[in-house]
């Protein structure tokens, strides 16, 4: 494949990915959306991209720890608490931005089934987490009926 056309299907590739997991920020009405995702993803692909032209694979791999360690203040900054100060809010974003680095660096290094199973397994974990979450807190939360009242 030419070289030129390899870079742009990566680099549009990782936009694709970290788009539609924005997308799905965006739904939930989440601090970050397509955007930042988009931008998330691109930015990685483009930096593991340019370390992959050094030739070196040393240079690549500090790249990608970069990017790995660099990302989560970017996470940090979607997280707050609550009023009280009792909850952290934003996790799941916070995590599906680092996410979206770890599929940018998948597409930049040509990595196209991790990044589609990676891709396809965020999405529905962002699709159908929430509900089982909140219909797994239901059942926890509940009292047994089975539980002795004089215990």
């Amino acid at each position: 494949m030419d070289e030129p056309f390899a870079s742009s299907l990566r680099l549009l590739a990782a936009l694709l990915a970290g788009g539609l997991i924005g997308l799905n920020r965006d739904m939930y009405g989440k601090p970050t959306g397509v955007r930042v995702h988009a931008l998330v993803a691109l930015g990685a692909a483009l930096l593991t991209l340019a370390g992959d032209e050094l030739g070196d694979a040393g240079a690549t791999s500090r790249i990608i720890q970069g990017i790995t360690g660099g990302i989560g203040f970017l996470g940090a900054g979607v997280i707050m608490h609550d009023s009280a100060g009792k909850r952290a809010l934003h996790l799941v974003t916070a995590s599906s931005i680092w996410m979206t680095a770890a599929l940018g660096v998948a597409c930049g290094c040509g990595a196209w089934r991790l990044a589609a199973l990676g891709a396809g397994a965020t999405l529905l974990v962002l699709g159908i987490g929430k509900p089982i979450d909140r219909a797994l807190y239901r059942r926890l939360a509940r009292p047994s009926s089975d539980a002795d009242p004089a215990a």
